[in-house]
């Protein structure tokens, strides 16, 4: 049975919806993130979520593309208060749609901009995402849900997300055009497939996200890269050849 005893009342959650479709236009990636979003707003977690369409966030690796930017060309730059928000959450959720069998290009620059601030460091030392998790959740009418799975949660790992078990959860309907996952009669919200994996991909996130609050974050320990920039070298064997 599902542990109701376990508290997530103090969890921020973060759902950024990476549809190429600005409000208010239906989402079907929105749909199917509401199914996460209900099940943490029923145990208490605080839940946020923006379209990334909704706002400017030019191409850049700057956490900032309104300074520093070489040229003197500086466009309106909505990431700083957006990152900010995802900054502020214990789990990110990342949807996005499938197209050509890839993830949004919206999904791209929101991966790209996350980059650019991969230099920047938490009060540990370690990379600035550490001690959050991430998830992805994943529509369409055409294969892709595990490639983008595989692409979009190894790069929130690469930056220091850490992946719980069955992090992804997505649908498909028929191969080349058809209903979409909101569409009357598509069978979207009733796939089992789907909302079980929905079900895990939630539960899963408020669980880490638990345990890595309550221990204080990620544990520290030959992980501070702010050390190893100073000369540690964490039992490497190699330590000589330290530059």
């Amino acid at each position: 049975m599902t542990d109701s005893t376990a508290d997530f009342s103090n969890l921020k959650a973060v759902f950024v919806n990476c549809t190429l479709k600005p409000s208010p236009d239906t989402s079907n990636t929105q749909g199917l993130m509401d199914n996460a979003i209900a099940i943490m707003e029923s145990h208490g977690v605080s839940v946020d979520t923006f379209r990334l369409a909704d706002y400017d966030v030019p191409a850049g690796v700057y956490p900032d593309m309104t300074e520093n930017v070489p040229g003197g060309n500086r466009p309106h730059d909505d990431w700083p208060e957006l990152s900010r928000r995802i900054l502020e959450a214990d789990i990110l959720v990342v949807g996005t749609p499938i197209w050509l069998g890839e993830k949004s290009s919206v999904a791209t620059r929101l991966i790209e901009r996350l980059y650019g601030l991969s230099g920047e460091l938490n009060d540990r030392g370690q990379f600035l995402f550490y001690g959050r998790t991430a998830g992805v959740m994943i529509t369409g009418n055409e294969d892709g849900i595990k490639h983008i799975s595989m692409n979009v949660l190894y790069s929130l790992q690469h930056l220091g997300y850490v992946i719980p078990p069955n992090a992804d959860a997505g649908w498909v309907g028929p191969v080349g055009p058809g209903p979409s996952y909101l569409d009357e009669g598509s069978g979207g919200p009733e796939t089992e497939f789907t909302r079980r994996n929905t079900a895990f991909m939630a539960w899963n996130l408020m669980h880490t996200a638990a345990w890595l609050k309550a221990g204080g974050g990620f544990p520290a320990g030959g992980n501070s890269s702010e050390e190893w920039s100073e000369g540690a070298t964490f039992d490497h064997p190699n330590p000589e050849y330290r530059r």
